[in-house]
């Protein structure tokens, strides 16, 4: 079976989505639709701007969303899940591309997403931990001795999780852990303790937008973050996507699922490898990789490989930490 998969936050870059703008006329027309949309110009700063632009929250969301849809919309034919899942923001991507939901209206989620996270960080100074090399219990078990805010955020896969809460609650948390025997408790330059309580203001802003959207079955099931089970039911999807601001990302638990469903092939549309080498360390014999794309008129590939420095830092395996949630493989950080 075929699984479709798509990234959070991380491994975006300038340049991103251009080859499809310039190859690809529906694509144009998409990425088009999408400035109309925002009210500002998202393609002058994912194909020219600068590193820097391209990292404000208000961007890095809606642009790895579009290079996500438009790479699904683009692939036609070659696009034919029978099941999705997204990581964290990719989540969004993986529900429009399913059909979920419109791209008009999924993108309009997402920048509203954007914005009400961006608050609540401001709301709550706090951060995030990348843990390595300790089994999942033993970090939630110390999590919840710590007083304050402080809880598992990303289950990336075995032997790597991420932790959210407010900055004293991650440090006792981090030096509790090295103590416990983790390889490493790194600190992550994050913006604020995603997928945790201190989301709460950024998910009762979103949960009125998201019932309000009128989504519809998906093609296919989509395996949501919440309880990494497959769901087609629309007002099921709807309260397990409002839940997710402050819940834990199951990515672990999302791509074992898969795979006992029957998945032989994962797929990842979206800038960057990061998901690639989670789900092999996830189960070393499956088999993931990209899907590139010819276009239309000019027979150019597009294989949406990252270019940038992170994208490189990620093929050799390293911790990206990023706005909507924190993705993770062996090596440095990598500060997106």
């Amino acid at each position: 079976m075929n699984a479709f998969v798509f990234p959070g936050q991380g491994a975006q870059f300038v340049g991103m989505g251009k080859d499809l703008y310039d190859n690809v006329p529906e694509a144009k027309e998409m990425f088009e639709k999408a400035n109309q949309i925002l009210g500002f110009s998202i393609t002058d700063i994912m194909f020219a701007g600068t590193a820097e632009e391209l990292k404000q929250t208000k961007v890095t969301q809606p642009a790895i969303f579009l290079h996500s849809v438009i790479l699904s919309k683009a692939l036609g034919d070659q696009f034919n899940p029978q099941m999705v899942a997204g990581h964290s923001l990719g989540e969004f991507s993986a529900l429009v591309a399913a059909g979920a939901l419109s791209f008009e209206d999924g993108l309009t989620l997402v920048s509203k997403r954007a914005m009400a996270m961006q608050k609540a960080c401001e709301m709550n100074p706090s951060t995030m931990a990348a843990i390595i090399a300790l089994p999942d219990n033993v970090v939630e078990e110390v999590c919840a001795s710590i007083p304050g805010v402080v809880v598992p955020a990303n289950y990336n896969c075995p032997g790597q999780l991420v932790i959210s809460g407010s900055n004293e609650a991650i440090d006792a948390a981090c030096a509790k852990l090295t103590e416990a025997g983790a390889k490493r408790a790194l600190k992550l330059n994050v913006g604020g303790a995603f997928h945790s309580p201190l989301m709460e203001p950024a998910r009762v802003e979103l949960e009125a937008a998201i019932q309000a959207a009128p989504f519809k079955a998906p093609i296919c099931p989509v395996y949501q973050n919440v309880d990494a089970k497959p769901h087609t039911d629309p007002a099921e999807i709807k309260t397990n996507l409002i839940a997710q601001l402050t819940a834990p990302v199951r990515w672990t638990q999302i791509v074992q699922n898969m795979i006992a469903d029957g998945a032989t092939s994962f797929t990842e549309l979206g800038p960057g490898t990061v998901l690639q080498g989670l789900i092999k360390k996830v189960d070393r014999a499956a088999v993931a990789g990209q899907r590139g794309v010819v276009g239309q008129r000019q027979g150019r590939i597009d294989r949406h490989r990252g270019r940038g420095p992170d994208a490189a830092a990620v093929a050799g395996g390293s911790i990206i930490a990023d706005a909507a949630g924190v993705q993770c493989q062996r090596g440095n950080v990598v500060k997106s």
